[in-house]
């Protein structure tokens, strides 16, 4: 499966509905580092679509989820189980890294 692009019109229903573990990447096109982690990102999609939701969002596009979540500096990647935001990342982090978490959540 691939990443979703999701907005502030489908936040709710893709992620706060979800009925799986969902990863939120939050990005913007300026943003160098969100460039680097966006295939990881991706591969994880690829890779376990069918376990995880996996989503971005562009917080240029839409400045009130990010307002939302207090963003101050991306990428900021946003863990939800069950409508709940559970963890979250700021930064470049390992593949690794970001799978744990979502294991985490889907134990």
């Amino acid at each position: 499966m691939k990443t979703i692009a999701i907005n502030e019109t489908t936040f709710e229903t893709e992620v706060l509905q979800s009925d799986k573990p969902t990863l939120v990447d939050l990005w913007a096109p300026w943003c160098g580092p969100c460039r680097l982690i966006a295939p990881l990102v991706d591969e994880i999609a690829e890779e376990n679509g069918e376990r995880f939701k996996i989503a971005k969002l562009n917080i240029d596009d839409n400045p009130q989820i990010a307002q939302r979540f207090d963003v101050r500096s991306i990428p900021m990647l946003l863990f939800f189980k069950d409508g709940e935001l559970r963890d979250q990342v700021v930064g470049t982090v390992p593949k690794s890294a970001l799978l744990a978490r979502l294991e985490a959540l889907a134990a």
